[in-house]
C-alpha cells in the first residue's frame, strides 16, 4: 500500500499551494469587502483576474475525469487538490472553475446531455462564460427523500410544461447563471423511481420566477452563486431539452450526488485544516492567566484531537476516491455514505473549536471561521441529512446478519 501521490498530483499540489499563498489568500481581504460594501451577486473583480492567474497556470476544470472535457485526472488525484481549494472556499473553488453546483452540473451534462446540450450548455460552463444552478429541493416536500418531488413536466406536444416551486437552488442568484437543471415528475403513476425526470431550462424562459435568495445562518452564500427560491409557472420548453430521457432523473440525481458529496469532503477536509492553522496561531500569540493560551491544557487537547480527526476523515476520503476509481460510484457506495456522515462532522468540530480559541474574534467578520462553519453545518444537511446516510448504512450492515 503506497500512500504517496504520484507525480503529476504533487506538481499540480505544488503549483496550486502557490497559487493560493500568492494570489487567492491576498485577494480574500478584496473579496470580504466587496461583500461589506453591497456589492450584490455579480463576482468581484478580483475573481476574473484569479481565473486568468489559474488558467494561465494549467489550474482548470480538475475537477472532471473525462479529458475530452476536463483535466483527465482521477478523483484520488483530485482529493488533495479539492482539499486546498477548501482552505479559501468562497474564492479557490470558483477562480478554478471547480465549484458547485457547476461541478456537478457539468457533470451531468458530460455523462448524460446530447451533443447540442453539451454544445450550448456545457463547452460555456468550461470555460467559465456562465454559470447554473440545480433544482431539486422542495419547500413543500421532505426532500430527503427524492422520490417526494411534486414538481410536474407535463408533455404537451413537442413541449414539456413545467409547474412547481423549489428553494435551496444553488447558483441561480447568480447573474451569469443562464440554465437550470429541473427535476420533476413525469410520470406519477410509474415505478417510484421512475416517474421523475430532469429538464433543461433557460433562465429567461417565461414563467421562470427567481423569487429570493435563501440565506444559510443569516449569510448569503455567494461562493455556490446563491441560493435562490424559484416558482415555475407553465414554464414550457422543448422536449429535447430532457437530460438523458424520460424517467431517468432519480439515477440521474444519484450519478450526480456521488462525485458532489466526495468534493464537498474533499473541500471540508482543507477547511479544517485552515480552521487549526489558525487556532494554533492565535493561541501561540494569546496570553491568559499569566501564560501562553497554548500551554492550557484544554487548548492542547482540543489541537491533538483536531489533528488525530482531520486524519482519520482524510484516510477513508482518499479510500473513497480510490474505490470510486477502481470499482465505480456504485461500488464505494458505502464509503460515499460513510464520509458524508463523518466529515461535515469533524470539520464543524474542528471549526467550533478554533472559534472558541479565537473568543468573540472567532464569530467575528475579522477571520473567516464563522463562515467556514456555516458551510460545514450546513453540509450535514446537503446532499442529504446525516440521518438518511445512517439508516441507510446500517441497514446494509445488517444485511450481513440477516437472513
Amino acid at each position: 500500500m503506497d500512500f504517496a501521490f504520484d507525480e503529476r498530483t504533487e506538481q499540480l499540489r505544488a503549483e496550486l499551494t502557490d497559487f493560493l499563498t500568492r494570489h487567492v489568500l491576498p485577494a480574500e481581504p478584496a473579496y470580504a469587502a466587496h461583500v461589506a460594501e453591497g456589492g450584490g451577486w455579480d463576482s468581484p473583480p478580483v475573481l476574473a483576474q484569479l481565473k486568468s492567474e489559474a488558467r494561465r497556470r494549467g489550474l482548470w476544470n480538475l475537477f472532471l475525469p473525462d479529458r475530452r472535457f476536463g483535466a483527465g485526472l482521477t478523483n484520488l488525484q483530485y482529493a488533495p487538490l479539492a482539499e486546498l481549494t477548501g482552505r479559501s472556499p468562497a474564492l479557490a473553488p470558483e477562480a478554478l472553475n471547480c465549484s458547485a453546483p457547476d461541478t456537478g452540473n457539468m457533470e451531468l451534462l458530460a455523462g448524460f446531455g446530447t451533443p447540442e446540450q453539451q454544445q450550448q450548455w456545457l463547452h460555456p460552463l468550461l470555460a467559465g462564460d456562465i454559470r447554473s444552478a440545480f433544482c431539486m429541493t422542495e419547500p413543500e416536500v421532505a426532500s430527503s427523500d427524492a422520490t417526494n418531488i411534486a414538481t410536474r413536466i407535463e408533455r404537451d406536444g413537442e413541449h414539456y410544461v413545467i409547474n412547481g416551486r423549489k428553494w435551496f437552488s444553488s447558483g441561480a442568484m447568480s447573474p451569469r447563471c443562464a440554465v437550470f437543471i429541473v427535476m420533476g415528475k413525469t410520470d406519477p403513476d410509474a415505478d417510484r423511481y421512475r416517474q421523475q425526470s430532469m429538464v433543461l431550462v433557460p433562465r429567461d424562459t417565461p414563467g421562470v420566477h427567481v423569487r429570493r435568495a435563501v440565506t444559510v445562518f443569516g449569510f448569503t452564500d455567494r461562493a455556490h452563486g446563491g441560493h435562490a427560491e424559484i416558482v415555475f409557472r407553465d414554464v414550457r420548453v422543448p422536449v429535447v431539452n430532457v437530460l438523458g430521457g424520460e424517467g431517468e432523473g432519480f439515477a440521474i440525481a444519484q450519478a450526480r450526488l456521488g462525485p458532489g458529496r466526495i468534493h464537498h469532503c474533499m473541500r471540508l477536509i482543507g477547511m479544517a485544516e485552515r480552521a487549526l492553522e489558525l487556532m494554533c496561531r492565535r493561541v501561540s500569540a494569546r496570553v491568559a492567566f499569566g501564560k501562553s493560551l497554548a500551554a492550557q491544557g484544554v487548548i492542547g487537547e482540543w489541537i491533538a484531537e483536531a489533528r488525530v480527526r482531520i486524519e482519520q476523515a482524510r484516510l477513508l476520503v482518499l479510500k473513497t476516491a480510490w474505490l470510486m476509481d477502481t470499482v465505480g460510484n456504485r461500488g464505494a457506495h458505502t464509503e460515499i455514505q460513510a464520509i458524508k456522515i463523518g466529515t461535515p462532522a469533524m470539520a464543524e468540530w474542528v471549526i467550533d473549536k478554533a472559534i472558541q480559541a479565537h473568543g468573540g474574534a472567532g464569530v467575528s467578520q475579522d477571520f473567516p471561521l464563522a463562515m467556514l462553519w456555516t458551510q460545514a453545518r450546513t453540509l450535514r444537511l446537503a446532499d442529504g441529512p446525516d440521518e438518511v446516510h445512517r439508516m441507510s448504512l446500517a441497514r446494509k450492515e445488517l444485511k450481513r446478519y440477516q437472513g
